[in-house]
């Protein structure tokens, strides 16, 4: 009930009104059964402006900490995850990877739409940076088709630098499902590149073949 009372009435006319978003490719989602959706990472807001734009409801994997962090941003994290159901994940663990993707699979056989951010954190720049390889390996297991999406906007409406939200035109594109069949490590590898590569195709942004954590990372210890 929380899902769509936060979608319809509490938090997705703020959102559309800000973002007054542009949606189109949304008849490549299936009306029903196990799905991924799979979208570039600019900001905070991408996962609601998804849940946004789908006529299902969608489901996350989100870092514990937002489950379980004090102070008022704390508990309005932890209300908006727990009233929309996304599931807490322990990420530090060494477990961490085979527990995300069990997660993962649990929401697709039960016939849900799991989405994720391939890149695995928000670009720090705006550019598509390399993707991890649990979108393609949850999808080879389940059969589960892949929707790669192409967000723009999002980084306008909620800034990096900026406390609040601010008005800016937001477009969602989602492109046609892409199937995804067993197969060895390599082409694991090779099939996460080549969904990258129609991301930053649609999305016409710069690739950059490293992983968003590890740029962020050495431009830290640079600084």
């Amino acid at each position: 009930m929380w899902y769509w009372l936060l979608k319809h009435v509490l938090v997705g006319p703020v959102l559309r009104l800000l973002g007054r978003p542009k949606i189109e490719g949304l008849h490549h989602v299936p009306a029903d059964g196990p799905v991924i959706i799979a979208a570039n990472h600019l900001a905070v807001v991408d996962s609601l402006y998804l849940c946004l734009a789908l006529r299902r409801r969608v489901t996350f994997i989100a870092k514990q900490e937002y489950f379980t962090t004090g102070g008022f941003r704390g508990r309005v994290h932890r209300f908006v995850m727990n009233a929309t159901g996304q599931v807490p994940v322990d990420r530090t663990g060494g477990s961490a990877g085979s527990d995300s993707l069990a997660a993962a699979v649990r929401i697709l056989e039960s016939g849900g739409i799991w989405g994720i951010h391939p890149e695995g954190t928000r670009s720090p720049d705006g550019r598509v940076y390399r993707g991890r390889t649990g979108v393609i390996r949850v999808a080879m297991r389940t059969g589960a088709p892949v929707i790669p999406v192409v967000l723009s906007g999002t980084d306008r409406v909620n800034p990096r630098d900026r406390r609040f939200l601010r008005p800016a035109r937001v477009h969602i594109s989602f492109g046609r499902p892409r199937y995804f069949r067993p197969a060895d490590q390599q082409a694991v590898r090779t099939a996460t590149d080549e969904l990258m590569a129609d991301i930053v195709r649609r999305s016409g942004r710069p690739y950059v073949d490293c992983y968003a954590a590890t740029f962020k990372a050495a431009a830290s210890q640079a600084a």
